[in-house]
């Protein structure tokens, strides 16, 4: 049976009626390519996450045009009016404040819509930091998860800590310099301090940093430090000697918990050693 492939044959860019997600530097400026910056010139307007920080971009460049704001508090109200334009034959650009548009920030609600709708999108690539911590990381990098930023709440988080506990992929998270070190105190909880991992600070800047090889040690190093900049988490999976540690760690936090919600020891030990089918001493043996 022959396949058939259908080429498209693109005109010069950009185009009308297209929807043009634009990666932009997550740094330093010079990473941008002369395709994004051609884009961002010749576009109808272009839609940001913030227009003071697209506007370094284009006036490094010495670009002018159109700039609204397009972002997570208005990106609801903006999308019809978007589409609307598009529809009209305008062309639109796309930009997050750093990377590609449509990793975490709206540019994911605007492409399904305009898909939904029928109009062409384009992608102009970019640096992106996730990939860029990740090749930077020296962990495996052939086969990933990459989360983002995980759940405020405590119960969806602790749902995505246990996953990434016992994923054999590496996986990528991004976090706040604020909540950096509430997170690596969870990562100990859940993966153990001997667990391989990069924290990537600041990447494509002046101080640019790569910390790590391991929980224990990152964790220490943040101890006593203000943490500040963009910062980019690289766990390495888990391998199968590591398993049976994981397993008593998680089984510990367990024990722990039910312990502090006023069950008593006996009790609680009673009730995880039917839970994971091991007996009651191995479970005395953890405290």
């Amino acid at each position: 049976m022959q396949n058939n492939y259908i080429l498209s044959h693109r005109k010069a860019e950009p185009e009308n009626g297209i929807l043009y997600l634009v990666g932009t530097p997550i740094g330093n400026l010079n990473d941008i390519s002369q395709r994004s910056l051609n884009i961002l010139k010749n576009v109808s307007l272009v839609a940001c996450e913030d227009t003071r920080q697209t506007k370094k971009i284009m006036n490094k460049f010495n670009i002018s045009n159109k700039l609204i704001s397009f972002n997570k508090y208005n990106s609801s109200i903006k999308i019809p009016n978007l589409v609307k334009d598009l529809k009209e034959g305008k062309s639109i650009a796309i930009v997050s404040d750093a990377g590609m548009p449509g990793i975490c920030d709206p540019g994911e609600d605007i492409a399904k819509t305009a898909k939904s709708q029928g109009i062409d999108i384009v992608c102009i690539p970019g640096a992106c930091a996730a990939i860029t911590a990740l090749v930077s990381s020296g962990l495996p990098s052939s086969s990933f998860i990459f989360e983002g930023f995980l759940p405020r709440k405590q119960k969806e988080r602790d749902k995505i800590l246990l996953e990434i506990s016992k994923s054999k992929k590496t996986t990528i998270i991004y976090e706040s310099p604020k909540r950096l070190k509430k997170l690596l105190k969870e990562l100990f909880d859940f993966c153990g301090g001997d667990r391989e991992i990069m924290v990537a600070r600041e990447l494509t800047k002046k101080f640019e940093e790569h910390i790590g090889s391991n929980i224990n040690e990152v964790s220490e190093l943040f101890k006593d430090k203000e943490v500040v900049g963009e910062i980019t988490i690289v766990i390495k999976g888990i391998n199968k000697k590591e398993v049976f540690n994981l397993d008593k760690l998680i089984i510990k936090k367990e024990l722990n918990e039910l312990i502090n919600a006023g069950l008593s020891l006996s009790a609680a030990s009673k009730y995880l050693a039917k839970k994971n089918g091991i007996k009651k001493s191995e479970i005395y043996n953890l405290i």
